[in-house]
């Protein structure tokens, strides 16, 4: 199957044989779906805080930020801003050469409050002679786009979201990057005021965020009193993954096996190198002005409290059983927590004496632990939280995409639409176990979670083969809680025109 230049390169990328041969086994088989057992709710799986509750969680992370534990906030930032562009790449395409759709309109109308808006003028002197309002008075709106999106300009089209400017203030614009470094202050920041945040990038723009950091991180860090920690990885190649053609044969460009980056989930691979207690995840584009961000931190610091208090409920029940002196009521009460906190249900626990349940117990509590921020569902795209059925016949707490939900199936179809809340992406995480030692993240990847998509090279059909998702099935093994946080935490830049939505004018 494989040439001698085959294996060259998969030595090349550090990836074996036999890891080829079981990804081209489920091009064949295709994945199995999730068993549901039902969408999660506040009925059924969402925690929803009352204002006591809230403030308890929050004091309860407060404190433990005082006691020199690592935190990291982990934020994936290497995708290209490419499809917030879409609209306007479409709009170069097109036969008409005056803004005709909505959104089109709607960008030209409002053009002056995006906060990249001096720079575009910048450079449209610079390439054009004339500023931005010259052009448009003159209908010669595409050379506005031209500028904003290709290389001769800013390059917009062709740049992650994570280097763009988003926000405006008096003193200039700010990036995603920047606005991560400033509400990182305020609920990541350690007892030696540190705040250590980790970016993941791609290789064409690693030093373009190495730049941008080192150009701000010090007028930062005086204006916080805060010292920044920032480093940067990227996606590992040997998580990339082999592409086939419609017959599940090879597929070769020129000659050579094709790869293609598997998708977020290999991003499980990064999050496994970082050494912290608490990791919060977040993605790049999914952040707000400083006048809102005290509010959108109440909630981080409300999930981390959660997990922390969670996380150290677990740690002495295991430390009880470690001992060896439990009665049975304490197993009973630990086996309520496994219920009830972490919804984790299993009829067959009814059956166990009491020396398998103490098995059971051990290897259901001795796993990471996370906490995710579950909005309510407004109609945006996103994976949600749902109750599953695990390869051991347990049930537990899982985010799932709709491509791993049988919609030929009436019951889980029904399921998935009557959905009430979907996953922002807002994860705070436990990595390290009772006895301080970090957990190996990659024995809790569920590899029958990953799904396959339709691509095309050079013109010809393909087969691509997403991993695991880094939230969904990358972390199926993990302990999870969800937790109800208001649709105001999420304000995500999926278009360019999203910057003109209010959460995002300071």
């Amino acid at each position: 199957m494989f040439t001698e230049q085959d294996l060259i390169l998969l030595n090349k990328k550090g990836i074996l044989p036999e890891d080829i041969e079981n990804q081209i086994a489920y091009f064949k088989q295709g994945f199995p779906y999730l068993k549901l057992h039902g969408a999660a709710s506040i009925e059924k799986g969402i925690k929803l805080m009352t204002e006591k509750e809230q403030d308890i969680y929050m004091q309860t992370w407060d404190y433990y930020r005082s006691k020199g534990k690592k935190i990291i906030k982990f934020v994936p930032a290497s995708g290209a801003a490419s499809r917030m562009f879409k609209n306007l790449f479409e709009f170069l395409d097109a036969s008409y050469n005056v803004p005709t759709t909505d959104f089109e309109k709607r960008f030209f109308d409002n053009i002056l409050k995006f906060a990249f808006y001096d720079d575009l003028d910048e450079m449209c002197k610079k390439n054009e002679e004339k500023n931005i309002t010259q052009l448009i008075e003159d209908g010669n709106y595409k050379a506005v786009v031209n500028n904003l999106l290709f290389i001769r300009g800013l390059n917009y089209g062709n740049l992650p979201k994570g280097l763009l400017k988003f926000h405006s203030y008096p003193d200039g614009s700010r990036t995603p990057v920047e606005e991560h470094l400033t509400e990182g202050a305020i609920y990541a920041k350690d007892n030696d005021d540190e705040v250590n945040i980790h970016f993941t990038v791609s290789p064409d723009h690693h030093q373009l965020f190495i730049d941008l950091v080192f150009s701000k991180k010090a007028s930062y860090e005086a204006k916080l009193h805060t010292k920044f920690n920032v480093s940067f990885s990227e996606q590992k190649s040997k998580t990339d993954t082999i592409a086939v053609d419609m017959n599940n044969e090879l597929f070769r460009d020129n000659g050579s096996l094709l790869f293609r980056p598997g998708g977020h989930g290999a991003l499980i691979e990064n999050l496994n190198d970082l050494d912290g207690d608490v990791i919060f995840i977040k993605n790049i584009d999914n952040v707000v002005p400083d006048r809102l961000k005290d509010y959108e931190a109440k909630y981080k610091k409300l999930l981390a409290g959660v997990l922390v208090e969670s996380q150290s409920k677990a740690f002495q029940y295991l430390e009880l059983l470690d001992s060896g002196r439990y009665t049975h009521d304490e197993l009973m009460e630990i086996l309520y927590f496994l219920q009830n906190d972490l919804n984790i249900k299993n009829p067959d626990t009814k059956l166990l004496e009491d020396a398998e349940l103490v098995l059971y117990l051990k290897r259901k509590l001795d796993r990471p632990f996370r906490v995710c921020g579950m909005v309510r569902n407004v109609g945006e795209p996103g994976g949600g939280p749902f109750l599953a059925e695990n390869s051991d016949g347990t049930i537990s707490l899982q985010i799932l995409e709709s491509s791993q939900i049988d919609m030929n199936n009436n019951d889980s179809k029904l399921m998935f639409e009557q959905g009430t809340h979907f996953n922002p992406v807002d994860l705070v995480c436990g990595v390290k176990d009772y006895r301080g030692n970090k957990f190996n993240l990659l024995d809790y990847v569920d590899k029958n979670t990953g799904f396959i998509s339709l691509k095309s090279k050079s013109g010809k059909e393909l087969k691509a083969l997403e991993l695991p998702g880094l939230w969904n099935g990358a972390m199926s093994d993990w302990n999870t809680i969800f937790v109800e946080v208001p649709i105001e935490t999420f304000n995500p830049v999926k278009t360019v025109n999203d910057l003109l939505r209010k959460e995002h004018q300071a």
